[in-house]
């Protein structure tokens, strides 16, 4: 059985902004251990064919407006 990690876009993004986009939330039966805040997509895919780990991407609710 492959592990799972399971990552989400960062909130706080402008457009152009040169850093990376992703954030790591979680990992499932994987013995991974993680250093950094947010990753490119390049480094999650990375990670995925070196761990032999599924990527699955976490789905973002609808905005609320803040009144």
């Amino acid at each position: 059985m492959t592990g799972k990690v399971f990552y989400r876009e960062r909130r706080k993004i402008k457009d152009g902004e040169k850093k990376p986009r992703f954030r790591i939330v979680g990992a499932f039966d994987c013995k991974l251990k993680i250093y950094m805040d947010h990753f490119r997509m390049s480094e999650l895919e990375h990670l995925s064919r070196e761990t032999g780990a599924e990527l699955i991407r976490l789905k973002t609710g609808p905005k609320k407006d803040k009144k």
